[in-house]
């Protein structure tokens, strides 16, 4: 592979090929970070959901513990 870059100028090899190569997969790619960026949004919602559960529930087990401890 490098035998084929040598003879090339630096803009092709460092300009010209990326280029070419974010022309063709570029759909590939930008799916591939969107479903990575919803994915971690998902998370993101999942976990804030999960905490907000967790302290509804202690809250309320707390409070309702605290009142029939006589």
């Amino acid at each position: 592979m490098g035998e084929i870059f040598a003879g090339l100028p630096w803009w092709v090899k460092w300009i010209a090929v990326p280029v070419i190569a974010l022309v063709v997969f570029g759909g590939l790619i930008a799916s591939v970070v969107g479903f990575v960026i919803g994915l971690l949004f998902k998370l993101l919602v999942f976990v804030a959901l999960v905490g907000g559960l967790i302290y509804v529930v202690r809250k309320f087990t707390s409070s309702s513990s605290s009142r029939h401890d006589f």
